[in-house]
């Protein structure tokens, strides 16, 4: 399965080098935050340094890439269903695990130089991140990413169906993004909304963010994250292998 995995890991990543425009245009929204929403909220905190302002936004710009990032790779999957390509592989001698597994891969190696870009975007605007908490959110945006790719690849062939799919995406994927506190901290929203974003785990993954690049390592919300993301990341993967064995019957 492992080299299996590692074959379809390396065509995905010759396909996205040959046709890089998905990647690019996922980063361009989070980019566009940066450069234009940031400074305006700097704005409204008079006496808080821009570089602490950036500290608390870039993390949420983050998940932001990692959530938007590989929540619609599934489309793509549905393309191949239709066209006959994944049923083709799905009968071949080819590891159904690697099928999906080589697609995650190359979304977590994608969001990977994503995260990096925004980072170096943000230093240059003059934030200063712990570099242990950079890596580790790093880290931590690979889980998101694997848990958003299961999930989207785990709907496209449940669903094989590109408005269902995108019906599904929209009804969950906004409250989701507005109960994170990415665009403003959650402190400013009622008591009832804060009670709310504590059962949403992207909600903590944000927290979580917020500390390591303030370099509070020992914040309560990194374990918490970690381990929300990790057990998620391998139900929604667990998820889409099983429909790929599945689709090959």
């Amino acid at each position: 399965m492992f080299r299996h995995t590692a074959l379809f890991l390396g065509y995905e990543l010759r396909n996205t080098a040959r046709n890089p425009i998905w990647p690019l245009f996922g980063i361009l929204q989070p980019v566009l935050y940066m450069l234009l929403f940031a400074p305006l909220l700097a704005n409204t905190t008079p006496g808080v340094p821009q570089s602490e302002t950036l500290t608390q936004f870039t993390p949420g710009m983050m998940v932001m890439i990692a959530l938007f990032g590989s929540m619609f790779v599934g489309f793509g999957m549905i393309t191949e269903i239709r066209n006959g390509v994944l049923e083709r592989l799905a009968v071949s001698p080819a590891s159904r695990p690697a099928i999906v597994l080589g697609r995650t891969l190359r979304d977590v190696i994608v969001l990977i130089a994503q995260a990096l870009v925004i980072a170096a975007l943000g230093t240059l605007m003059g934030m200063r991140p712990s570099l242990p908490g950079l890596l580790l959110m790093v880290l931590l945006m690979a889980l998101i990413g694997t848990f958003a790719s299961g999930l989207s690849y785990g709907l496209a062939l449940a669903l094989r169906d590109e408005n269902g799919m995108s019906q599904i995406m929209q009804l969950f994927a906004l409250p989701l993004i507005l109960l994170t506190g990415i665009l403003l901290p959650m402190s400013l929203a009622p008591e009832w909304m804060r009670a709310v974003a504590t059962f949403n785990p992207l909600y903590h993954t944000v927290e979580a963010g917020r500390a390591l690049f303030g370099g509070d390592l020992s914040n309560t919300s990194i374990p918490l994250a970690f381990g929300l993301m990790l057990v998620l990341a391998l139900v929604t993967v667990r998820w889409s292998v099983s429909s790929m064995r599945r689709l090959a019957g």
